[in-house]
């Protein structure tokens, strides 16, 4: 009789179970797409897993998802433009980029990260091997973007000066070719405009030589083959190109970043001569546009899934391309200071 009973209720669980999975709610498929701060290359391969770590979370919250597509934009406006548009579901977007369009996008996740071994305004405190920086900080909800001085002739005068703890002057900077991303991107232009605005009284659009760039990739490469003296990144940007600094031009990297072929390590040559004010940390933003998942309902849902997939190793692993280490549940309030931020490069 016991084992009946056993065999009956284990039955019940069963049909529950398949009852509750017949249950969910169907999807063809969920579009999702990264900015390119790193390489689509090293993107791509970095989340080759994630499509099949979010049908199964997402499973569990209700949702059967019969395809997730990922892909990575051609720029942070192309991100911006496509989920404004409705084309992918979901985006990774920096702050800038996400108020830019957050009257038809809607964040629903803020990424939290490790912490720098350093977080001081003094440009000379980041620079050289000594100095080198290590992601082993407390969890934070900011970033902060640097303004670096390359190894070219001048980008090493501005570097010694800075160094040596003397002020840049306005012409100091307006005498360097500048290599920036495009007006949307956080660290990549909108709040190294604000430092020059802080400390000068300008902006990127006031200075004399300026080329707008794709991603950060090509910034580190611009930067190794001397062809511009400045280049702006976010903090931890020498960790994530340290490796393929001094690898072979015909080598990569165990990423995938093709190899630059210096000879001293990146502390050495690249050098800060900038910090900015502390950036608010990348979104998981949400289309408007189509209701099948801007509801509450679903947005609960993949919220509860990030978090949960972020949470164990596979998901760390895979976020890291982005130095993300845990993701937190967000309303769009929580980026009005870069909304701030945003009307001074206006």
């Amino acid at each position: 009789m016991k084992k009946l009973i056993t065999l009956a209720l284990a039955v019940l669980l069963c049909l529950s179970v398949f009852g509750a999975l017949a249950d969910n709610i169907k999807m063809d498929s969920l579009k999702i797409e990264f900015v390119p701060s790193k390489d689509a290359d090293v993107i791509i391969t970095g989340t080759q897993n994630l499509p099949e770590l979010i049908q199964a979370e997402m499973a569990n919250q209700g949702y059967d998802i019969g395809e997730v597509d990922i892909t990575v934009g051609t720029s942070y406006a192309a991100t911006g433009e496509a989920l404004a548009a409705g084309s992918i579901d979901l985006g990774w977007l920096p702050a800038g980029t996400y108020i830019l369009y957050s009257d038809e996008v809607d964040v629903i996740l803020t990424a939290t990260r490790n912490g720098l071994s350093n977080d001081s305004e003094d440009p000379a405190t980041w620079n050289g091997d000594a100095n080198k920086t290590l992601k082993n900080g407390p969890q934070v909800t900011f970033y902060r973007a640097l303004i670096y001085a390359t190894p070219s002739a001048y980008g090493k005068e501005l570097a010694a000066k800075a160094n040596a703890g003397e002020a840049l002057t306005w012409d100091d900077l307006n005498n360097a070719n500048w290599a920036v991303l495009q007006n949307s991107s956080s660290a990549g232009y909108i709040y190294p405009t604000l430092w020059l605005y802080d400390n000068y009284g300008k902006k990127i659009t006031d200075l004399s030589k300026v080329t707008t760039l794709q991603g950060y990739g090509e910034a580190f490469a611009q930067a190794a083959a001397e062809a511009v003296d400045i280049i702006v990144c976010y903090a931890d940007g020498r960790n994530d190109y340290e490796d393929a600094w001094t690898i072979p031009a015909d080598s990569a990297d165990a990423t995938g970043k093709m190899g630059m072929g210096r000879e001293d390590s990146i502390w050495n040559e690249l050098n800060v001569i900038g910090v900015t004010k502390g950036i608010y940390n990348d979104t998981v933003s949400i289309t408007k546009a189509k209701d099948d998942v801007y509801n509450p309902e679903f947005v609960n849902a993949i919220q509860t899934a990030l978090i949960n997939i972020i949470n164990t190793p596979e998901g760390k692993a895979i976020f890291d391309v982005y130095s993300h280490t845990g993701y937190a549940k967000a309303v769009d309030s929580d980026y009005d200071a870069a909304r701030a931020a945003q009307e001074v490069v206006k």
